[in-house]
């Protein structure tokens, strides 16, 4: 957790910022001003960067006027970024090799599979009844950030992901660990599954159980089940020429973990770069239902082009893109512009550049960020034009402030994407 230390004049002003804000139940500490601090007086308010704001509101009429100092973020007591080279959905193998490996198993026959493996969608669903499907999926990855906590969070997120493209609901999951036997202290795997836990928690199902194998560089995710009415199933090969493209997350995580690990990444970039993996898709996916949505996908390690290019393929569209319009987290464009591009963007282009066209005003700036590998990235839907408005509305409520249009779906063209 980030903290703030508020700086007084005299201890007089500390003890009294202190009552207010103790009044106001917000948790707080007088401790000792930091040497390294210059201030006049040898006591401050250390609190959450959070509640800081709630904090100098309650102090300011007071006739106070706090400096507010950011706190250094403590490091992780291991830090898991120094077991890979690769981490997060950038460790995806590549996609054509992925298509390579599949194509010499025939597709399924079964009534009951709704959702198979043909049109790499993001989860296969079972049809158990006439009212209940189930959604089935997987998801694991080496360390994609430093602190265990976080990493398990960002794990499990993204692994939840692919019932919520489905708009489906979680039920349960179970934890997918390969954690080395020796060398990391295993308080850090307890960290890590708890940050998991809590994430399968706040999506509304249940742990209910896992499997571990001795393995290093560790990695971590979980096999979900979630549920869907059979009728309202959300799929990649449901799109329809006409309809209006929504992004609603920012892109460019891969850009900002491959700045930090080489140090060009600025600290709050990349802190909201993790804060936008550990965000759920839950609420997106619940918005999707209530505007009868029944096309989409989330946009992971294949990059938004790779994943949109299976809704083409499945579907039998193009899908247009205005690259000016991609929402991009801060920092990513100045990142790419310098160079610092992960490797998986380089093999997201190579499986989409024979059915992608990109226009001649296209910067290759906003072609890297379309092909950036993402780890726990946002929904990429196909929605009616009239609802467009109301939807992109509803998304920003509910906690997607960069949810942006980005393109309309047409009838098929020469080239299955198109960036202009």
């Amino acid at each position: 957790m980030n903290t703030v230390l508020l700086l007084f004049r005299n201890t007089r002003e500390v003890i009294k910022a202190e009552e207010a804000c103790r009044r106001a139940n917000l948790a707080l500490q007088v401790i000792a001003t930091p040497k390294y601090i210059s201030s006049d007086c040898g006591m401050c308010l250390q609190i959450a960067e959070t509640d800081s704001r709630q904090a100098l509101e309650l102090i300011t009429p007071l006739g106070i006027q706090p400096q507010a100092h950011s706190e250094p973020p403590v490091p992780p007591a291991f830090d898991l970024l120094t077991t890979v080279k690769e981490g997060g959905c950038s460790a995806k193998l590549a996609p054509d090799l992925l298509t390579e490996a599949l194509h010499r198993f025939p597709a399924p026959s079964d009534p009951r599979l709704l959702v198979g493996l043909d049109t790499c969608d993001d989860a296969g669903v079972v049809q158990i009844s006439d009212d209940i499907a189930l959604i089935e999926t997987t998801d694991f990855f080496p360390p994609i950030c430093s602190d265990a906590y976080e990493f398990g969070q960002i794990a499990a997120a993204n692994a939840l992901s692919d019932v919520f493209a489905m708009g489906g609901q979680v039920l349960s999951a179970m934890n997918l660990v390969m954690f080395p036997a020796s060398g990391i202290p295993l308080e850090v795997l307890g960290e890590i599954l708890r940050g998991g836990r809590e994430k399968v928690v706040e999506a509304g199902g249940i742990i209910v159980g896992g499997h571990t194998i001795a393995d290093s560089p560790p990695k971590y995710g979980l096999a979900v089940t979630g549920t869907v009415h059979p009728s309202r199933v959300i799929a990649n090969s449901n799109g329809t020429p006409g309809q209006t493209l929504i992004l609603t997350k920012p892109l460019g995580t891969g850009v900002l973990v491959a700045g930090q690990r080489v140090g060009e990444a600025d600290p709050a970039h990349y802190r909201a770069a993790l804060e936008s993996m550990k965000q759920l898709n839950r609420a997106g996916a619940e918005i999707m239902q209530n505007y009868g949505v029944a096309c989409a996908t989330d946009i992971t390690g294949f990059g938004l082009l790779g994943h949109a290019l299976h809704i083409a393929r499945a579907s039998g569209i193009t899908l247009e893109f205005d690259g000016a319009r991609l929402p991009a987290l801060a920092g990513v464009r100045e990142l790419i512009s310098r160079g610092c591009i992960p490797g998986g963007a380089f093999r997201n282009q190579t499986y989409i550049e024979g059915s992608t066209t990109f226009g001649d005003g296209v910067s290759s700036v906003d072609r890297m960020l379309a092909l950036d590998p993402q780890t726990s990235g946002g929904l990429l839907m196909l929605i009616s034009p009239n609802a467009a408005k109301p939807a992109l509305a509803d998304l920003h409520a509910a906690g997607y402030p960069s949810a942006a249009v980005v393109g309309r779906a047409t009838t098929l063209q020469k080239s299955l994407l198109s960036v202009f």
